[in-house]
């Protein structure tokens, strides 16, 4: 009965608090690419009675600051998975943690290929 409460090991927090915040932060990155979609399909919206173009040099900002979120929300995931993968005791096996649904799944895996590249594996 021991073995079935191994992933409640006070030894496996840190592990289950960047893979928290690795799920969180895919959650942030898919809005953020929802949210540029979107403002990237809107047509330019201008108010009735206005016939004026744009200023000389005008960019639309908003654009450019969702493509930097996105940007920047990437690279944190990239560097969340790196920490993760060094913080997993073993690779090719599936560890057992608790992300508050009961025991969930973390694992690296290697890929198929010439490449030593491991995939993260979450199962909630």
């Amino acid at each position: 009965m021991a073995s079935n409460l191994d992933y409640l090991a006070p030894e496996l927090k840190p592990l289950e608090d960047q893979v928290t915040a690795y799920l969180q932060l895919e959650k942030d990155l898919a809005q953020a690419e929802i949210t540029a979609t979107t403002l990237t399909q809107m047509p330019e919206i201008t108010p009735p009675g206005f016939d004026q173009r744009p200023a000389t040099g005008s960019y639309p900002q908003h654009l450019v600051e969702a493509a930097n979120r996105l940007q920047n929300l990437r690279d944190d995931l990239t560097h969340l998975r790196q920490q993760i993968l060094q913080l997993l005791p073993v690779r090719d096996e599936w560890i057992k943690l608790n992300l508050g649904y009961g025991p969930s799944r973390v694992g690296a895996f290697r890929l198929p290929g010439p490449a030593a590249d491991y995939e993260l594996r979450i199962v909630i």
